[in-house]
């Protein structure tokens, strides 16, 4: 697992070696490693953090007074930038004006293209009538929407005014939207009349009498016809179109100067043990952790393109969003992937000569197992692939490099919607391992620690982070003294954040993600992390999709492993022999199931994630308390009351 699968050809032209030799001038130093800028950046954050706005030009209309409370007592407290006041949109919206800021592609629309110029006055258009509606700053928007760029666009007219943005996507159903959208009482709701998917439409609309009578504190419904669909006439008064709302606004545009830390965003945890949290977060920390992710660790400039696939209810779409700060190109992809046919955004990519393309580990999984090659595509311009949602296993970054492009940097980044951001992720000072994340990120005190809370190399245990980072949440929304933010993060270790993955720091000073840790398999009391056995199941062909459990059996815990086949396959003693043997060999005796037992589904998230909580709840006759978290709840049925489980 430690063959190195790719290295940097000219790390010096890249912006992490610039801002490493600015950092050595500016102080003085002579750091020479990434490992060395690393230590000095979680041993200085104030420094850091500063040269990080200094470097991307972050404009404070009013400057900090004081930097980070790095000796502050309490983690959750620390304070940064103290006095610093800017706004989150302008620095979106800083481009060239005549480069194009969005590239957009949906399955049923041509390209559309939109410049920054264009850009600011579409935004100021949106952002008037906002203002007119009497939204100002601290209110909430809400959405439910498409990728497509109108969502870009109300989100920077929201947070241009000091508002605050939150989507959902538009498969959410009813239910996963109010639990979501309807604790933070929005003022206004973006709707799409519906979406595409497969070649097929979908329509929203019958969700807004239910939405609209759950949410007492909507003062209008803006709905966007992006399928053009025929609106009902029992629509009320509190509806209106998109173009409605902005016809003879003006489209000039000003941006609400606010605190460093005033909240711009809410996201979401994802509510499969109860109603999801509301995760606030602010301007200043996530703008400096967003310019240093994608400008320092992914290496994008103004002349790159940047295509992630992922919906508007996933962390990555605020991420991705970002990447106009950099005054660089945003490709939204709205669809499924695969639609028509299983090359299809491969085929964007090439066409369209874009540099970086963000996925999930689960659709690289996919087409590997479809046997796509997406190699048959020149594919000149992409050097990046970002993965995400889910650990990227070994097998994966094999596919990658043989059928895919062999000359590519593959950055597996983890992080989570709880810090908007990631603790490990990408570097073009560094080569590329197989199985492995390249490092830990800048400013980032990420650590391993063993169950008395040592840090720990090497071996396996909690990933944790020692010190406060600007994009920690400021808070979670209706928390009075941050109760649930200290339950969610803190109490696992004294003043650390446990951010709840099962982790291992390289001697590459790598990491590796072997999942959750409240997935985490306990059989004898050996700890052993779900993705240690998925990377192996992911070898065997006849596998499409696994879940993998731990049952409590007779005063001890005993795995189980479920299994989708390939269509027309049975689960038979031969198979299960192989998948027995495999683990036995590849890992050791202790990751053999005990039970191994066929699906048809598995059930994952509305962000696509595997649900193994879930599934052991059923299997232990406890309820799931929160379904409408989930993208297929039907699925849990089939693992309910097995007999092979009694």
């Amino acid at each position: 697992m430690s063959d190195m699968v790719w290295k940097p050809k000219h790390p010096e032209r890249s912006q992490m070696w610039q801002f490493l030799q600015s950092v050595n001038q500016r102080h003085h130093l002579s750091l020479n490693t990434y490992e060395a800028l690393h230590q000095w950046s979680i041993d200085y954050p104030e420094l850091f953090w500063l040269e990080v706005a200094d470097f991307y030009n972050v404009h404070f209309k009013q400057q900090p007074v004081g930097w980070a409370l790095a000796q502050h007592p309490c983690f959750i407290d620390t304070e940064w930038f103290k006095g610093a006041a800017l706004n989150f949109a302008e620095h979106l919206l800083r481009g060239t004006p005549g480069h194009i800021a969005i590239k957009s592609f949906t399955e049923h629309q041509p390209l559309r293209t939109i410049t920054y110029q264009a850009l600011r006055k579409l935004v100021g258009q949106f952002a008037n009538g906002l203002k007119d509606l009497g939204v100002g700053v601290g209110d909430r928007v809400a959405a439910i929407m498409p990728n497509i760029p109108e969502t870009i666009i109300a989100m920077l007219a929201t947070t241009s005014i000091g508002a605050i943005w939150s989507s959902c996507s538009p498969d959410f159903g009813e239910t996963a939207i109010i639990d979501r959208l309807g604790q933070i009482e929005p003022k206004v709701l973006i709707l799409t009349d519906g979406h595409q998917y497969q070649g097929k439409p979908h329509s929203s609309l019958d969700k807004i009498p239910g939405l609209q009578k759950a949410m007492k504190s909507l003062k209008k419904i803006i709905i966007f016809k992006h399928l053009g669909i025929d609106l009902p006439k029992s629509l009320t008064p509190l509806c209106t179109t998109w173009d409605d709302f902005i016809v003879d606004k003006p489209d000039n545009l000003s941006f609400e100067i606010l605190p460093f830390n005033h909240p711009i965003y809410i996201l979401y945890s994802s509510g499969t043990t109860g109603k999801p949290k509301c995760i606030v977060h602010g301007a200043g920390g996530t703008l400096l952790q967003h310019l240093k992710e994608l400008g320092l660790h992914t290496d994008i400039r103004s002349k790159d393109s940047h295509l992630f696939y992922t919906t508007c209810g996933w962390m990555m779409w605020n991420w991705m969003a970002s990447t106009l700060a950099l005054g660089a190109t945003v490709c939204l992809y709205e669809g499924s992937p695969t639609y028509p046919d299983t090359t299809h955004l491969f085929q964007i990519i090439d066409a369209n000569d874009i540099s970086v393309f963000g996925t999930s580990a689960k659709f690289l999984s996919s087409i590997m197992h479809e046997g796509v090659k997406p190699n048959q595509f020149k594919l000149q311009a992409l050097r990046t692939i970002l993965s995400t949602g889910s650990p990227l296993l070994p097998e994966h970054y094999d596919y990658v490099y043989r059928d895919i492009k062999p000359d590519i940097q593959l950055s597996s980044i983890s992080g989570g919607s709880d810090i908007i951001s990631c603790f490990a992720l990408g570097n073009p000072l560094l080569p590329v391992y197989r199985g492995e994340l390249q490092c830990l990120g800048l400013g980032m005190a990420v650590n391993v620690f063993d169950e008395q809370g040592k840090p720990i190399k090497e071996k396996r245990g909690e990933l944790v982070c020692t010190q406060p980072f600007p994009s920690m949440p400021v808070g979670f929304w209706h928390d009075e003294g941050k109760t649930r933010y200290h339950k969610a993060y803190f109490e696992r270790f004294d003043n650390v954040w446990a951010h709840g993955d099962f982790a291992e720091i390289t001697n590459h000073q790598g990491l590796i993600i072997y999942g959750r840790s409240d997935a985490t398999l306990n059989p004898g009391g050996v700890r052993i992390g779900t993705a240690e056995i998925y990377r192996i199941i992911e070898t065997i062909s006849e596998i499409t999709d696994s879940v993998v459990i731990g049952q409590e059996w007779q005063d001890d815990v005993r795995i189980v492993l479920f299994v989708k086949l390939k269509p027309e396959l049975t689960l038979d003693e031969t198979l299960i022999n192989t998948i027995k043997t495999r683990l036995k060999t590849q890992a050791s005796p202790r990751h053999v199931p005990a039970k191994i037992l066929q699906v048809n589904d598995i059930p994952r998230t509305l962000s696509g994630k595997i649900v193994e909580l879930a599934v052991k709840e059923v299997v232990h006759n406890h309820p799931v308390t929160n379904l409408s978290s989930l993208a297929n709840p039907e699925a849990l049925a089939q693992y309910k009351d097995r007999k092979e489980l009694t």
